[in-house]
Protein backbone atom coordinates (compact mmCIF):
# COMPACT_ATOMS: atom_id res chain seq x y z
CA UNK A 1 0.00 0.00 0.00
CA UNK A 2 1.18 3.21 -1.08
CA UNK A 3 2.59 5.36 1.72
CA UNK A 4 0.20 8.70 2.80
CA UNK A 5 2.13 11.97 2.53
CA UNK A 6 0.73 14.55 5.42
CA UNK A 7 -3.09 14.81 5.88
CA UNK A 8 -2.33 14.03 10.00
CA UNK A 9 -5.52 15.79 10.78
CA UNK A 10 -7.50 14.12 8.88
CA UNK A 11 -6.12 10.60 9.47
CA UNK A 12 -6.80 11.64 13.42
CA UNK A 13 -10.58 12.65 12.30
CA UNK A 14 -11.14 9.93 10.64
CA UNK A 15 -9.90 7.47 12.79
CA UNK A 16 -12.20 9.29 15.71
CA UNK A 17 -14.74 8.28 12.76
CA UNK A 18 -14.33 4.43 12.52
CA UNK A 19 -13.58 4.56 16.66
CA UNK A 20 -17.13 5.89 17.40
CA UNK A 21 -20.05 4.10 18.90
CA UNK A 22 -22.39 6.63 16.86
CA UNK A 23 -23.24 6.72 13.06
CA UNK A 24 -20.82 9.58 11.32
CA UNK A 25 -21.68 11.24 8.51
CA UNK A 26 -18.88 12.93 6.93
CA UNK A 27 -18.30 15.52 3.60
CA UNK A 28 -14.69 15.79 2.06
CA UNK A 29 -14.51 18.40 -0.53
CA UNK A 30 -11.69 20.13 -2.09
CA UNK A 31 -10.13 21.04 -5.88
CA UNK A 32 -9.86 18.25 -8.64
CA UNK A 33 -6.69 16.13 -7.68
CA UNK A 34 -5.96 17.17 -4.54
CA UNK A 35 -5.85 13.37 -3.01
CA UNK A 36 -9.59 13.20 -1.48
CA UNK A 37 -10.53 9.65 -2.86
CA UNK A 38 -6.82 8.35 -2.48
CA UNK A 39 -7.32 9.12 1.23
CA UNK A 40 -10.50 7.76 2.29
CA UNK A 41 -9.18 4.69 -0.05
CA UNK A 42 -6.07 4.35 2.14
CA UNK A 43 -7.64 4.64 5.21
CA UNK A 44 -10.00 2.12 4.90
CA UNK A 45 -9.15 -0.24 2.41
CA UNK A 46 -11.27 -3.27 2.72
CA UNK A 47 -14.13 -2.05 4.78
CA UNK A 48 -16.67 -0.59 2.91
CA UNK A 49 -19.81 -2.26 2.59
CA UNK A 50 -20.65 -0.08 -0.14
CA UNK A 51 -18.63 1.98 -2.50
CA UNK A 52 -19.43 4.56 -5.89
CA UNK A 53 -17.99 6.97 -7.64
CA UNK A 54 -20.47 9.28 -9.99
CA UNK A 55 -19.40 9.60 -13.28
CA UNK A 56 -18.22 12.72 -14.62
CA UNK A 57 -19.40 14.63 -16.85
CA UNK A 58 -22.26 11.67 -16.91
CA UNK A 59 -25.24 11.57 -18.12
CA UNK A 60 -28.34 10.15 -15.32
CA UNK A 61 -28.23 7.48 -17.27
CA UNK A 62 -24.91 6.47 -16.95
CA UNK A 63 -25.26 7.51 -13.03
CA UNK A 64 -27.85 4.88 -12.23
CA UNK A 65 -25.45 2.74 -14.53
CA UNK A 66 -22.28 3.29 -12.29
CA UNK A 67 -25.05 2.88 -9.11
CA UNK A 68 -25.97 -0.80 -10.44
CA UNK A 69 -22.51 -1.75 -11.21
CA UNK A 70 -21.76 -0.77 -7.66
CA UNK A 71 -24.51 -2.88 -5.96
CA UNK A 72 -23.27 -5.96 -8.34
CA UNK A 73 -19.67 -5.28 -7.13
CA UNK A 74 -20.69 -5.74 -3.68
CA UNK A 75 -22.86 -8.93 -4.40
CA UNK A 76 -26.33 -6.78 -3.34
CA UNK A 77 -29.38 -7.68 -5.69
CA UNK A 78 -31.24 -4.95 -7.99
CA UNK A 79 -34.30 -6.60 -8.56
CA UNK A 80 -35.26 -3.57 -10.53
CA UNK A 81 -33.41 -0.71 -12.71
CA UNK A 82 -33.92 2.85 -10.45
CA UNK A 83 -34.94 5.51 -12.38
CA UNK A 84 -34.67 8.05 -9.81
CA UNK A 85 -32.62 8.59 -6.66
CA UNK A 86 -34.80 8.20 -3.97
CA UNK A 87 -35.54 4.55 -5.63
CA UNK A 88 -31.84 3.58 -5.54
CA UNK A 89 -31.19 4.27 -1.71
CA UNK A 90 -34.09 2.69 -0.58
CA UNK A 91 -32.23 -0.37 -2.67
CA UNK A 92 -29.42 0.42 -0.99
CA UNK A 93 -30.75 0.55 2.32
CA UNK A 94 -32.74 -2.84 1.95
CA UNK A 95 -29.09 -4.49 0.68
CA UNK A 96 -27.42 -3.05 3.72
CA UNK A 97 -30.16 -4.12 6.19
CA UNK A 98 -28.75 -7.15 5.47
CA UNK A 99 -25.28 -7.07 6.62
CA UNK A 100 -25.28 -4.11 8.95
CA UNK A 101 -25.31 -6.38 11.96
CA UNK A 102 -22.74 -8.27 10.80
CA UNK A 103 -20.38 -6.21 11.15
CA UNK A 104 -18.93 -3.49 13.95
CA UNK A 105 -18.35 -0.54 11.70
CA UNK A 106 -20.22 -0.46 8.22
CA UNK A 107 -18.41 2.49 5.89
CA UNK A 108 -20.18 3.25 2.88
CA UNK A 109 -18.22 5.96 0.28
CA UNK A 110 -19.90 8.02 -2.32
CA UNK A 111 -17.67 9.84 -4.25
CA UNK A 112 -17.91 12.87 -6.86
CA UNK A 113 -21.85 12.95 -5.82
CA UNK A 114 -21.90 16.11 -7.31
CA UNK A 115 -21.39 14.25 -11.05
CA UNK A 116 -24.64 12.38 -9.90
CA UNK A 117 -26.99 14.85 -9.46
CA UNK A 118 -27.13 15.25 -13.22
CA UNK A 119 -30.37 16.82 -14.66
CA UNK A 120 -30.46 18.12 -11.30
CA UNK A 121 -31.82 14.50 -10.30
CA UNK A 122 -32.12 15.82 -6.44
CA UNK A 123 -29.34 13.28 -5.30
CA UNK A 124 -28.49 15.34 -2.08
CA UNK A 125 -32.53 15.27 -0.66
CA UNK A 126 -32.43 11.55 -1.63
CA UNK A 127 -29.08 11.27 0.54
CA UNK A 128 -30.55 13.11 3.21
CA UNK A 129 -33.48 10.61 3.36
CA UNK A 130 -31.35 7.91 3.25
CA UNK A 131 -29.49 9.23 6.50
CA UNK A 132 -32.62 10.60 8.61
CA UNK A 133 -34.48 8.10 7.80
CA UNK A 134 -32.38 5.00 8.62
CA UNK A 135 -28.39 5.40 8.52
CA UNK A 136 -28.30 7.63 11.45
CA UNK A 137 -30.05 4.84 13.56
CA UNK A 138 -27.47 2.56 13.08
CA UNK A 139 -24.78 3.39 15.37
CA UNK A 140 -22.21 0.91 12.85
CA UNK A 141 -22.57 3.55 10.19
CA UNK A 142 -20.25 5.68 8.50
CA UNK A 143 -21.79 7.71 5.45
CA UNK A 144 -18.80 9.65 3.76
CA UNK A 145 -19.17 11.28 0.88
CA UNK A 146 -16.90 13.27 -1.61
CA UNK A 147 -16.84 15.93 -4.35
CA UNK A 148 -14.44 18.06 -6.36
CA UNK A 149 -17.18 20.58 -7.36
CA UNK A 150 -16.83 22.36 -3.93
CA UNK A 151 -19.86 25.00 -4.84
CA UNK A 152 -21.95 22.40 -5.19
CA UNK A 153 -20.89 20.76 -1.62
CA UNK A 154 -21.24 23.82 -0.10
CA UNK A 155 -24.48 24.50 -1.34
CA UNK A 156 -26.03 21.55 -1.17
CA UNK A 157 -24.86 20.24 1.72
CA UNK A 158 -22.34 21.70 4.09
CA UNK A 159 -24.40 24.91 4.06
CA UNK A 160 -28.16 22.70 2.95
CA UNK A 161 -31.52 23.75 4.39
CA UNK A 162 -32.81 21.02 3.41
CA UNK A 163 -32.83 17.03 4.33
CA UNK A 164 -29.15 17.67 5.11
CA UNK A 165 -29.35 20.58 7.14
CA UNK A 166 -27.11 20.21 10.20
CA UNK A 167 -26.62 16.62 9.57
CA UNK A 168 -23.04 16.05 9.28
CA UNK A 169 -20.55 14.95 11.94
CA UNK A 170 -17.91 15.92 10.22
CA UNK A 171 -16.65 18.51 7.71
CA UNK A 172 -13.46 17.97 5.63
CA UNK A 173 -12.08 20.43 3.34
CA UNK A 174 -9.08 18.59 2.07
CA UNK A 175 -6.25 21.37 0.83
CA UNK A 176 -3.25 21.18 -1.21
CA UNK A 177 0.47 20.15 0.05
CA UNK A 178 2.13 22.66 1.70
CA UNK A 179 6.11 22.75 0.92
CA UNK A 180 7.05 20.72 3.24
CA UNK A 181 4.57 18.11 2.76
CA UNK A 182 5.90 18.28 -1.51
CA UNK A 183 9.03 17.76 -0.03
CA UNK A 184 8.05 14.53 1.91
CA UNK A 185 6.36 13.13 -1.32
CA UNK A 186 9.72 13.92 -3.73
CA UNK A 187 11.80 11.81 -1.04
CA UNK A 188 9.33 8.89 -0.58
CA UNK A 189 9.64 8.47 -4.03
CA UNK A 190 13.06 9.14 -4.04
CA UNK A 191 13.98 12.25 -6.07
CA UNK A 192 17.18 13.86 -5.63
CA UNK A 193 16.26 17.38 -5.49
CA UNK A 194 17.32 19.91 -3.34
CA UNK A 195 14.85 22.73 -1.65
CA UNK A 196 15.35 25.19 -4.31
CA UNK A 197 14.41 22.62 -7.07
CA UNK A 198 11.00 21.40 -4.45
CA UNK A 199 10.39 25.43 -4.37
CA UNK A 200 10.61 25.74 -8.75
CA UNK A 201 8.32 22.47 -8.36
CA UNK A 202 5.92 24.13 -5.96
CA UNK A 203 5.81 27.34 -8.31
CA UNK A 204 4.54 24.67 -11.16
CA UNK A 205 2.52 22.37 -9.83
CA UNK A 206 1.23 23.85 -6.81
CA UNK A 207 0.74 21.19 -3.61
CA UNK A 208 -1.41 18.62 -6.07
CA UNK A 209 -0.59 15.18 -5.64
CA UNK A 210 -1.79 13.83 -8.71
CA UNK A 211 0.30 16.49 -10.68
CA UNK A 212 3.30 15.24 -8.51
CA UNK A 213 2.71 11.52 -9.59
CA UNK A 214 3.31 12.74 -12.72
CA UNK A 215 6.51 13.27 -12.00
CA UNK A 216 9.95 11.02 -13.12
CA UNK A 217 12.30 11.24 -11.09
CA UNK A 218 15.22 10.11 -13.48
CA UNK A 219 14.88 13.05 -15.39
CA UNK A 220 15.64 16.79 -14.09
CA UNK A 221 12.95 19.52 -12.90
CA UNK A 222 12.95 21.09 -16.57
CA UNK A 223 12.89 17.72 -17.95
CA UNK A 224 9.77 17.09 -16.54
CA UNK A 225 8.38 20.30 -17.01
CA UNK A 226 9.30 20.41 -20.59
CA UNK A 227 7.96 16.62 -20.90
CA UNK A 228 4.18 17.73 -19.30
CA UNK A 229 3.81 20.90 -20.89
CA UNK A 230 5.59 21.46 -23.99
CA UNK A 231 5.82 18.14 -25.84
CA UNK A 232 4.03 16.27 -28.20
CA UNK A 233 2.39 14.07 -26.02
CA UNK A 234 2.30 16.46 -23.08
CA UNK A 235 -0.27 15.64 -20.37
CA UNK A 236 -0.93 19.01 -18.61
CA UNK A 237 -1.94 21.10 -21.55
CA UNK A 238 -5.73 19.69 -21.20
CA UNK A 239 -5.80 20.01 -17.23
CA UNK A 240 -6.86 23.55 -17.04
CA UNK A 241 -10.09 23.23 -19.09
CA UNK A 242 -10.38 19.33 -17.24
CA UNK A 243 -10.22 21.50 -13.85
CA UNK A 244 -12.75 24.15 -14.62
CA UNK A 245 -15.65 21.37 -15.91
CA UNK A 246 -15.31 19.27 -12.98
CA UNK A 247 -16.01 21.94 -10.45
CA UNK A 248 -18.22 24.21 -12.14
CA UNK A 249 -21.35 23.28 -14.20
CA UNK A 250 -20.88 27.33 -15.86
CA UNK A 251 -17.06 26.86 -16.17
CA UNK A 252 -16.38 29.77 -18.03
CA UNK A 253 -17.25 32.31 -15.94
CA UNK A 254 -15.11 31.46 -13.47
CA UNK A 255 -12.35 31.05 -16.06
CA UNK A 256 -12.50 34.54 -16.65
CA UNK A 257 -12.21 35.36 -12.99
CA UNK A 258 -9.07 33.61 -12.92
CA UNK A 259 -7.43 35.17 -16.14
CA UNK A 260 -8.38 38.45 -15.07
CA UNK A 261 -6.92 37.78 -11.87
CA UNK A 262 -3.47 36.33 -13.51
CA UNK A 263 -2.56 39.79 -14.69
CA UNK A 264 -2.61 41.62 -11.80
CA UNK A 265 0.49 41.30 -9.16
CA UNK A 266 -1.00 43.16 -6.32
CA UNK A 267 -4.65 41.34 -6.83
CA UNK A 268 -7.89 43.06 -7.46
CA UNK A 269 -11.20 44.68 -5.32
CA UNK A 270 -14.58 43.35 -6.35
CA UNK A 271 -15.11 46.63 -8.06
CA UNK A 272 -11.69 46.19 -9.89
CA UNK A 273 -13.24 42.41 -10.94
CA UNK A 274 -16.72 43.94 -11.96
CA UNK A 275 -15.03 46.16 -13.89
CA UNK A 276 -12.31 44.39 -15.98
CA UNK A 277 -15.09 41.63 -16.24
CA UNK A 278 -17.80 44.19 -17.61
CA UNK A 279 -20.06 42.66 -15.44
CA UNK A 280 -22.13 43.41 -12.20
CA UNK A 281 -20.42 43.85 -8.73
CA UNK A 282 -23.67 41.84 -7.36
CA UNK A 283 -24.79 38.44 -5.41
CA UNK A 284 -23.37 36.20 -8.11
CA UNK A 285 -19.67 37.45 -8.80
CA UNK A 286 -19.41 37.65 -4.89
CA UNK A 287 -20.91 33.79 -4.92
CA UNK A 288 -18.71 32.49 -7.98
CA UNK A 289 -15.20 34.42 -5.68
CA UNK A 290 -16.53 32.75 -2.69
CA UNK A 291 -16.42 29.11 -4.49
CA UNK A 292 -13.04 29.85 -5.92
CA UNK A 293 -11.82 30.78 -2.33
CA UNK A 294 -13.82 27.86 -1.28
CA UNK A 295 -11.40 25.40 -3.78
CA UNK A 296 -7.85 27.03 -2.94
CA UNK A 297 -7.51 28.82 -6.15
CA UNK A 298 -7.45 32.47 -5.12
CA UNK A 299 -6.85 33.82 -1.88
CA UNK A 300 -9.18 36.33 -0.52
CA UNK A 301 -6.55 39.16 1.47
CA UNK A 302 -7.67 41.43 4.07
CA UNK A 303 -6.28 45.40 3.12
CA UNK A 304 -5.78 47.71 6.19
CA UNK A 305 -7.12 50.92 5.67
CA UNK A 306 -6.36 54.41 7.31
CA UNK A 307 -8.03 54.45 10.44
CA UNK A 308 -7.83 50.76 11.15
CA UNK A 309 -11.81 50.22 11.77
CA UNK A 310 -12.06 49.75 7.84
CA UNK A 311 -11.30 46.26 6.34
CA UNK A 312 -11.57 45.87 2.54
CA UNK A 313 -10.46 42.36 0.60
CA UNK A 314 -8.26 42.02 -2.65
CA UNK A 315 -8.58 38.51 -3.91
CA UNK A 316 -5.46 37.00 -5.39
CA UNK A 317 -5.03 34.01 -7.47
CA UNK A 318 -2.72 31.78 -5.33
CA UNK A 319 -3.54 28.38 -7.61
CA UNK A 320 0.17 27.88 -8.71
CA UNK A 321 -0.82 25.55 -11.45
CA UNK A 322 -2.82 28.07 -12.73
CA UNK A 323 -0.69 31.05 -12.75
CA UNK A 324 1.99 29.16 -14.70
CA UNK A 325 -0.08 27.69 -16.99
CA UNK A 326 -2.29 30.73 -17.74
CA UNK A 327 1.84 32.97 -18.26
CA UNK A 328 3.57 30.25 -20.35
CA UNK A 329 0.76 27.63 -21.58
CA UNK A 330 -2.24 29.55 -22.49
CA UNK A 331 -0.77 31.18 -25.77
CA UNK A 332 0.70 29.98 -29.11
CA UNK A 333 2.48 26.61 -29.14
CA UNK A 334 6.03 26.68 -28.27
CA UNK A 335 9.04 24.68 -29.00
CA UNK A 336 9.30 21.07 -27.45
CA UNK A 337 12.46 21.91 -25.04
CA UNK A 338 10.80 25.55 -24.49
CA UNK A 339 11.35 25.57 -20.57
CA UNK A 340 15.35 23.96 -21.07
CA UNK A 341 15.67 26.28 -23.00
CA UNK A 342 14.42 29.43 -21.80
CA UNK A 343 15.72 28.78 -17.66
CA UNK A 344 17.27 32.49 -16.12
CA UNK A 345 15.70 34.29 -19.29
CA UNK A 346 14.15 38.29 -17.90
CA UNK A 347 10.29 36.15 -18.25
CA UNK A 348 11.06 33.04 -16.20
CA UNK A 349 12.83 35.15 -13.57
CA UNK A 350 9.88 37.46 -12.90
CA UNK A 351 7.33 34.88 -12.46
CA UNK A 352 9.70 32.70 -9.95
CA UNK A 353 9.68 35.63 -8.35
CA UNK A 354 5.91 36.52 -8.51
CA UNK A 355 5.55 32.75 -7.36
CA UNK A 356 8.02 32.84 -4.20
CA UNK A 357 5.96 35.93 -2.77
CA UNK A 358 2.64 33.68 -3.39
CA UNK A 359 4.39 30.78 -1.93
CA UNK A 360 5.31 32.65 1.28
CA UNK A 361 2.06 34.03 1.58
CA UNK A 362 0.34 30.59 1.79
CA UNK A 363 3.04 29.70 4.64
CA UNK A 364 2.18 32.09 6.81
CA UNK A 365 2.75 30.02 9.64
CA UNK A 366 6.01 29.05 8.90
CA UNK A 367 6.95 32.47 8.45
CA UNK A 368 5.52 33.26 11.81
CA UNK A 369 7.04 30.37 13.72
CA UNK A 370 10.69 31.45 12.49
CA UNK A 371 9.76 35.18 13.93
CA UNK A 372 8.96 33.19 16.64
CA UNK A 373 5.82 34.73 17.51
CA UNK A 374 3.50 31.58 16.46
CA UNK A 375 2.46 31.94 20.15
CA UNK A 376 1.62 35.47 19.81
CA UNK A 377 -2.09 36.87 18.71
CA UNK A 378 -1.69 38.43 15.11
CA UNK A 379 -3.56 39.93 12.46
CA UNK A 380 -2.27 38.87 8.82
CA UNK A 381 -2.58 41.06 5.74
CA UNK A 382 -2.11 42.73 2.55
CA UNK A 383 -1.49 46.59 1.72
CA UNK A 384 -1.06 48.84 -1.08
CA UNK A 385 -0.74 52.82 -1.11
CA UNK A 386 -3.93 54.92 -2.14
CA UNK A 387 -1.52 57.63 -2.53
CA UNK A 388 1.73 56.99 -3.66
CA UNK A 389 2.87 56.99 -7.62
CA UNK A 390 3.22 54.36 -8.33
CA UNK A 391 1.01 52.33 -5.36
CA UNK A 392 3.64 51.38 -2.91
CA UNK A 393 2.49 47.41 -1.99
CA UNK A 394 3.47 45.44 0.92
CA UNK A 395 2.01 41.77 0.54
CA UNK A 396 2.83 40.48 3.62
CA UNK A 397 2.36 42.54 6.76
CA UNK A 398 1.79 40.65 10.43
CA UNK A 399 0.60 43.26 12.97
CA UNK A 400 1.38 41.93 16.38
CA UNK A 401 -0.89 41.66 19.82
CA UNK A 402 2.56 43.08 21.21
CA UNK A 403 2.49 46.23 19.33
CA UNK A 404 5.45 45.43 16.60
CA UNK A 405 4.10 44.87 13.09
CA UNK A 406 6.36 42.87 10.72
CA UNK A 407 6.42 44.63 7.35
CA UNK A 408 7.74 41.76 5.29
CA UNK A 409 9.51 41.91 1.71
CA UNK A 410 9.87 38.86 -0.09
CA UNK A 411 12.65 38.62 -2.35
CA UNK A 412 13.46 35.97 -4.53
CA UNK A 413 17.36 34.29 -5.31
CA UNK A 414 18.98 31.27 -6.48
CA UNK A 415 22.00 33.17 -3.97
CA UNK A 416 22.13 34.77 -1.12
CA UNK A 417 20.15 38.07 -1.42
CA UNK A 418 22.74 41.52 -1.95
CA UNK A 419 20.40 44.23 -0.51
CA UNK A 420 22.06 47.31 -1.62
CA UNK A 421 21.49 51.36 -1.44
CA UNK A 422 18.50 51.52 -3.76
CA UNK A 423 16.22 48.81 -2.45
CA UNK A 424 16.56 49.35 0.86
CA UNK A 425 15.90 52.77 0.15
CA UNK A 426 12.38 51.57 -1.82
CA UNK A 427 12.28 49.44 1.35
CA UNK A 428 12.35 52.56 3.80
CA UNK A 429 9.99 54.50 1.87
CA UNK A 430 7.17 51.68 1.34
CA UNK A 431 7.26 51.48 5.26
CA UNK A 432 6.94 55.20 6.11
CA UNK A 433 4.33 55.16 3.67
CA UNK A 434 2.43 52.38 4.74
CA UNK A 435 2.72 53.73 8.61
CA UNK A 436 1.65 57.11 7.58
CA UNK A 437 -1.40 56.19 5.77
CA UNK A 438 -2.73 53.57 7.90
CA UNK A 439 -1.99 55.27 11.23
CA UNK A 440 -0.91 52.43 12.77
CA UNK A 441 1.05 52.95 16.27
CA UNK A 442 2.73 50.23 16.62
CA UNK A 443 6.66 49.75 16.40
CA UNK A 444 7.39 48.90 12.28
CA UNK A 445 9.79 45.74 11.92
CA UNK A 446 11.67 45.33 8.63
CA UNK A 447 11.36 41.43 7.69
CA UNK A 448 13.08 40.11 4.69
CA UNK A 449 12.20 36.57 3.56
CA UNK A 450 14.55 35.28 0.61
CA UNK A 451 15.67 31.94 -0.74
CA UNK A 452 19.06 31.59 0.41
CA UNK A 453 19.31 34.46 3.04
CA UNK A 454 20.95 37.92 2.63
CA UNK A 455 24.32 38.52 2.13
CA UNK A 456 25.98 40.16 4.82
CA UNK A 457 27.05 44.51 4.29
CA UNK A 458 25.89 47.92 5.08
CA UNK A 459 22.19 47.32 4.90
CA UNK A 460 21.43 43.94 5.81
CA UNK A 461 22.59 45.02 9.31
CA UNK A 462 19.81 47.81 9.40
CA UNK A 463 16.92 44.40 8.77
CA UNK A 464 15.34 43.67 11.84
CA UNK A 465 14.37 40.40 11.29
CA UNK A 466 15.45 37.25 8.29
CA UNK A 467 13.09 34.55 7.64
CA UNK A 468 14.61 32.12 5.12
CA UNK A 469 13.72 29.15 2.40
CA UNK A 470 13.83 26.23 4.37
CA UNK A 471 12.18 28.49 7.64
CA UNK A 472 8.86 27.43 4.73
CA UNK A 473 9.45 23.82 5.64
CA UNK A 474 8.83 23.81 9.31
CA UNK A 475 6.03 20.96 9.82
Amino acid sequence: METIIGRDNEIRQLDAVVKSSRAEFVALYGRRRVGKTFLINQVFNGQFVFKMTGVIEGSLKDQFTAFEDAMDDFGYEVPQHPDNWMSAFILLKKALKKVVDKKDRCIIFIDELPAMDAGNSNVASAIGYFWNEWASLQDNIVLIICGSATSWMITNVIDSKGGLHDRLTYEMPIHPFTIREVELYVQEHQFVWNRQMILQAYMVFGGIPYYLSLLNKDESLAQNIDRLFFSRDNKMRREFRRLFNTLYKNPNKYIDIIKALSKSRMGMTREQLSGTLKCANNGHLGNRLDDLVYCDLIRKNIVREKGIKRKDAIFQLCDFFCLFYLTFIDRAEVEASYWSHHLNTPEINTWMGLAFERICMAHIESIKHALRVDGISTLNYSWRSKSSKPAAQIDIIIERADKIVNICEVKFSQNEYILDKEEYDKIIKRKNTFIQETGLRHTPWTTLITTEGVAKGKYSEMIQSQVKLDDLFYE
